[in-house]
């Protein structure tokens, strides 16, 4: 859940009896399609991890591919605009949605680097030990630890995903950057060899929605915002701007390298409006 308490959430009122129709009728394959595909990719995990140890060459488009079936399912159109960079380095969005995990895994693979209180929450803290996401405390005491993270997973052509505004939003807004999160790329042995692209994320409600239809913050619980966006008549549509990456080194610190990402991430979701 996030904990950002900039707006407050929304009244949700219940589906009535055509929203719960359409509920059920993408609920019941959404979750074929997520736990099913949980289930191939602990299958598939095994013999990876034999031939490939630490690597996962297959298992991450697994998700992708659970990720993509899932919105097709939901109804929600992506519209891309650029191109998600490939191999080790970085990637910083804005975070508005539980569905920012599916419309930036659908783009391509990605490991996702979460706070450390994720890992214990009840279901979605089982998905993401199962996908391979990072799980950090933001310290910057533990910056030479996530350092030692850090440089693991790039030195296995990961794409790390992070979420550099900390909480999740109403999705109407970004939120300053926080600098901790850079830290770790300044150690020596990432500085000059990482790079980080931003990217923007804008969600657009539905005809006739609030304008923070799909936002996910505050005291919102998971269920009912999974509920609304399975039970909705019509779906709105998202926009992902993906900027050209900055390399680390291009910048002294990590303050200065997270005011560059936000201006790009801003400039993005301004476009995108």
């Amino acid at each position: 859940m996030s904990t950002w308490h900039g707006a407050v959430p929304p009244e949700v009122a219940p589906p009535g009896a055509a929203g719960w129709m359409r509920a059920v009728a993408r609920g019941i394959p959404m979750a074929l399609v997520v736990f099913g595909g949980l289930a191939v990719l602990l299958l598939v995990r095994g013999p990876e991890r034999l031939l490939s140890g630490h690597d996962r060459p297959v298992t991450p488009w697994i998700t992708v591919c659970v990720c993509r079936a899932g919105l097709r399912i939901l109804g929600i159109p992506v519209q891309r605009h650029g191109t998600p960079a490939g191999g080790g380095g970085a990637t910083v969005a804005n975070h508005v949605s539980w569905l920012d995990i599916f419309v930036l895994n659908a783009a391509r693979p990605v490991t996702f680097v979460s706070k450390a209180e994720v890992e214990g929450w009840p279901g979605i803290g089982w998905l993401a030990r199962a996908t391979g996401t990072l799980f950090i405390r933001r310290d910057r005491r533990e910056a030479r630890a996530q350092a030692d993270l850090f440089a693991d997973r790039l030195a296995r052509g990961e794409r790390l995903l992070v979420f550099p505004e900390g909480t999740s939003t109403d999705g109407q807004r970004v939120l300053p950057f926080k600098p901790t999160l850079f830290e770790a790329f300044f150690d020596d042995r990432l500085r000059h060899a990482a790079s980080v692209q931003p990217v923007s994320l804008r969600y657009e409600a539905p005809k006739g929605a609030p304008a923070a239809f799909y936002g996910w913050w505050g005291d919102m619980d998971f269920g009912p915002s999974l509920l609304r966006a399975l039970a909705a008549r019509r779906q709105g549509r998202v926009s992902v701007v993906y900027h050209p990456a900055v390399p680390v080194d291009a910048h002294p610190n990590r303050k200065s390298l997270a005011h560059a990402l936000e201006t790009k991430v801003r400039e993005g979701y301004a476009e995108a409006i």
